[in-house]
């Protein structure tokens, strides 16, 4: 088991603000949108997606909504085409960062990514300087209240995760990303109440930073997130 952060602190009460805006329509659909492109467009072999669409529909999207961000990811609809984009900075506190983004504009999407790291203490770095200090796993996370706590950790220990991180009424569980969907479902079945799950990109060596610094690095990654175009922002940060 790991230890909790301020990081992880900072970053529940993010998602809690975040998850208002994650579900709106432009997000949701983008979300949909990057899991059918890298896993296909049937939500029977692809749990990403079908997790996805599960948020979708939690959210009231619609239907059809749901239904042409699949297509859109498969490339079954016309119209200019969308690509997945990795950015790769430095923050404050030299913080690295990782940015997805889906576009179907990469010229505006590179000054809008740009911009922002500029304005908020940061920098672009060079390709492959910053995407090699992670790797992708499955994040899954709770809100736990203090009572749940014990029994949480032997459920946690017995569905086979690699590892979770304890804070005040949260949790996080890290499993391989083949086991995303499997150890969810089973801790969903003993009342344990899932804010999010996915695949993330998890540092390999989290690093600690300044309270200055990591109110920087909130900010910037709070401005990152309000791009329509950006799907997910990660740090090296301790969690």
């Amino acid at each position: 088991m790991s230890g909790h952060s301020k990081w992880a602190g900072i970053k529940h009460k993010k998602a809690l603000v975040d998850a208002k805006r994650g579900n709106s329509f432009t997000k949701l659909g983008n979300t949909i949108t990057v899991a059918a492109k890298q896993g296909g467009g049937d939500i029977t072999m692809n749990p990403s997606l079908r997790l996805a669409v599960e948020k979708a529909r939690q959210a009231n999207m619609p239907k059809d909504n749901i239904e042409r961000a699949i297509k859109r990811g498969t490339g079954e609809l016309g119209g200019a085409a969308v690509e997945e984009v990795l950015y790769e900075g430095f923050g404050p506190g030299n913080v690295a960062v990782l940015v997805e983004v889906l576009t179907d504009n990469r010229n505006r999407s590179n000054a809008d990514v740009r911009t922002i790291f500029n304005k908020n203490g940061g920098r672009i770095a060079e390709g492959g300087g910053v995407a090699y200090l992670f790797n992708s796993r499955g994040v899954i996370r709770f809100d736990l209240p203090a009572e749940q706590v014990a029994s949480f950790e032997e459920a946690v220990i017995e569905s086979g995760a690699e590892d979770y991180n304890l804070g005040e009424e949260y949790a996080t569980v890290y499993t391989a990303p083949l086991d995303l969907h499997r150890i969810k479902e089973e801790l969903e079945r003993l009342g344990y109440s899932v804010t999010s799950a996915k695949i993330e990109r998890v540092a390999t060596l989290p690093i600690e930073a300044s309270d200055d610094d990591l109110e920087k690095v909130a900010r910037l990654v709070e401005a990152l997130d309000e791009n329509d175009d950006v799907t997910n922002v990660y740090t090296n940060l301790i969690e």
